[in-house]
């Protein structure tokens, strides 16, 4: 037998098993009275002191416990809002876990629906849509910004977004900054403003228009109600 077949066929024994004192969830392994490597207590609840295991089945518990730690640490990052592939990514190589293990997580989330970029994007443009409108160029940005191609992006782009709407929407809600001014000063500052929010002149020109007529309706209505 070759040495490499010699180190994975040691036998080892298990002498003693310690619940960690910060994080009563896992458990210290010690290999002939030597600490060896901390375990969830999950992959760890079938171990018992006195029991002979080889290196091989040793490493495949630490393998099994990396997977579950970058899953919690997963599932976590998750917890606070959706989040990109790629935002998932970076993050557990934050907690510098392994590559392969950070691959095998997103599998994994990706499969149980938990994880997906077309997902993310959706709830992202809805969201931009219901309390900060934006045009499909500034959301495009956005989401390039999440890590997220440029297939997925058009994809989800293409799927029923007005930007007429949403560009109303946002005028509207900005026209009573505004309002008081000239027509001129008026258009040029609500243009600069959608402008900055990623919508084209095309969309801009109309809703502007729009916008102001809306403010000068309400403005006469106002006064018509003083004088009555």
């Amino acid at each position: 037998m070759g040495i490499i077949g010699e180190k994975w066929s040691r036998m080892r024994t298990i002498t003693a098993i310690e619940v960690q004192k910060k994080n009563p969830k896992r458990v210290n392994i010690y290999l002939d009275d030597q600490f060896a490597f901390g375990l969830s207590r999950i992959n760890a609840a079938w171990l018992k002191v006195g029991q002979k295991l080889t290196d091989a089945k040793f490493a495949a518990l630490q393998e099994a416990d990396a997977r579950e730690i970058a899953m919690q640490k997963a599932l976590h990052f998750l917890g606070y809002r959706p989040r990109s592939v790629e935002e998932v990514r970076k993050n557990l190589q934050k907690h510098e876990i392994p590559s392969a293990v950070i691959d095998d997580t997103i599998s994994r989330l990706e499969q149980g629906n938990l994880l997906g970029d077309g997902n993310f994007a959706r709830e992202w443009v809805e969201n931009r849509s219901a309390f900060r409108p934006k045009g499909k160029r500034a959301l495009a940005i956005e989401l390039r910004q999440k890590g997220l191609t440029n297939a997925v992006i058009q994809e989800v782009l293409d799927e029923n977004i007005d930007e007429e709407a949403l560009a109303l929407k946002a005028a509207l809600k900005y026209a009573r900054k505004l309002e008081g001014l000239e027509w001129p000063e008026f258009r040029q500052k609500m243009g600069g403003y959608l402008g900055r929010r990623g919508f084209g002149y095309d969309v801009i020109a109309p809703v502007t228009r729009q916008a102001w007529e809306e403010m000068q309706d309400q403005v006469a209505n106002f006064d018509n109600e003083d004088l009555t």
